[in-house]
């Protein structure tokens, strides 16, 4: 049997507060709050990570930009009508924030972990650079019989595996969390620039479902 929740989505970020708090939304009488964060990759390129964090962890802990924080937590998303239409919305929601100095960020400032189910056909396609890259959506399951849909990109080798993959197989991935800005053309004179986020797959595997079931 499998628990929904921690032990099928984890991220693990390293960085620092990019902007001051702002006050998103309550629910249940719980306020949240949302800012983005800046992760540094090995290159000199950082994501730039929204964040929302409940009112709760912060009764305790003041965060301004600038700050150095590790934040553990979960990916999150949801439907937002925008422009006339359902955009999908990622973020990480917050289970623990502490600061810390810059000197002691973690190894790894940006680790995530998956366990899901394919729920959109994997597009395989080969870049005028020939490298092979797939997108696939996942959806993972947490309580309250609830779903976050967590758009995932696989390189190499690791995508002509997701190419092959099913709609409705579970797998296995580690990655990490990325920003990355892009062009949409409204007209043949309008250009805007937009950001998105996904998993960039560093590891995937099918689950053993026959194996866990056992268990």
């Amino acid at each position: 049997m499998v628990t929904y929740g921690c032990d099928t989505n984890s991220i693990i970020l390293a960085g620092t507060v990019q902007d001051d708090l702002q006050y998103s939304h309550q629910i249940y009488g719980e306020g949240f709050y949302t800012f983005h964060l800046s992760v540094p990759r090995i290159s000199a390129y950082k994501d730039i990570l929204p964040i929302t964090v409940s009112e709760r962890l912060l009764n305790a802990l003041t965060i301004h930009m600038g700050d150095s924080v590790v934040i553990e937590g979960q990916i999150r998303s949801y439907n937002k009508f925008i422009d006339g239409g359902n955009r999908l919305i990622i973020t990480v929601f917050a289970r623990d924030i502490k600061l810390v100095q810059e000197d002691e960020y973690i190894k790894n400032p940006n680790q995530v972990f998956l366990d899901g189910f394919i729920c959109k056909q994997p597009v395989y396609r080969v870049t005028p650079l020939n490298r092979e890259i797939s997108d696939l959506l996942l959806a993972v399951n947490r309580s309250y019989n609830k779903s976050d849909y967590v758009p995932c990109i696989a390189w190499g080798r690791n995508a002509r595996f997701c190419s092959n993959l099913k709609i409705g197989e579970r797998i296995k991935l580690w990655g990490r969390l990325q920003s990355r800005e892009y062009q949409k053309h409204i007209s043949e004179q309008e250009v805007i620039n937009k950001t998105t986020y996904e998993v960039s797959i560093a590891k995937l595997e099918l689950a053993d479902i026959e194996n866990e079931n056992k268990g």
